[in-house]
């Protein structure tokens, strides 16, 4: 399959995806203001395929995380029964078997979050800014961290804005004073699993690995700027 059938066919399985869970969401409000991004984000995709096509993992990993969120959306996260599919699957809900008190999907796309996107930045950083060795680790974990704290501080602005049950909904702290603490943490746990994983990777498949990590932290200009 070549890369464009490949993408079109993601792009299409997605269109599907999201197609389908448009129909009787939970709170539409709610789901609107979930998907406001992610149409951003497909339409940056589309924008920017002919002149910057992203590699296929990348694409699928993309496809993946929007994929969740879709669901994540039409349910406004903190109603996904996920426990009720875990039930019918194996008698016990899973909430039960782990021993926890809270709708746990939002936490999950946190983590996926950091896990699936980091490849992705990280392909972005490679192709565009050229970074190499130590860099090519640490600024894509750095900015999926900081993107996360920002859709925090964008959660916490659309809450205020839009208030009562709405700004709740989108929100999704369920009671939860460091719900906020807890999705950062959780996507930079996903994140960094995501770059130790590649950097192992890297390590047992690329000669140049070594060289590279410590050519990028060697100093290139000795003199400060101005001087």
């Amino acid at each position: 399959m070549s890369h464009r059938s490949f993408v079109l066919t993601l792009s299409v399985a997605f269109a599907c995806w999201w197609i389908g869970f448009a129909f009787g969401p939970y709170d539409r409000s709610a789901w609107l203001l979930e998907n406001a991004l992610s149409l951003i984000a497909v339409a940056v995709l589309a924008a920017t395929y002919r002149r910057f096509p992203l590699s296929r993992i990348s694409y699928l990993l993309i496809f993946l995380f929007l994929g969740l969120h879709t669901l994540g959306a039409h349910y406004t996260y903190s109603k996904v029964p996920y426990d009720a599919w875990w039930q019918s699957l194996f008698g016990a809900t899973l909430n039960e078997q782990l021993g926890w008190e809270r709708n746990h999907f939002d936490r999950f796309i946190h983590f996926a979050y950091g896990a699936l996107l980091v490849y992705p930045v990280r392909e972005v950083f490679l192709r565009i800014a050229g970074v190499r060795g130590f860099w090519g680790y640490f600024l894509p974990l750095d900015l999926t961290m900081s993107t996360s704290m920002l859709y925090e501080l964008i959660e916490w602005a659309a809450a205020l804005l839009f208030g009562g049950d709405l700004g709740a909904a989108y929100l999704g702290t369920q009671g939860d004073e460091w719900d906020a603490h807890q999705d950062m943490a959780l996507a930079s746990l996903g994140g960094m699993i995501s770059v130790c994983a590649i950097a192992l990777f890297n390590s047992r498949t690329s000669r140049d690995f070594a060289y590279e990590w410590v050519e990028s932290l060697r100093v290139k200009i000795p003199d400060p700027p101005g001087e």
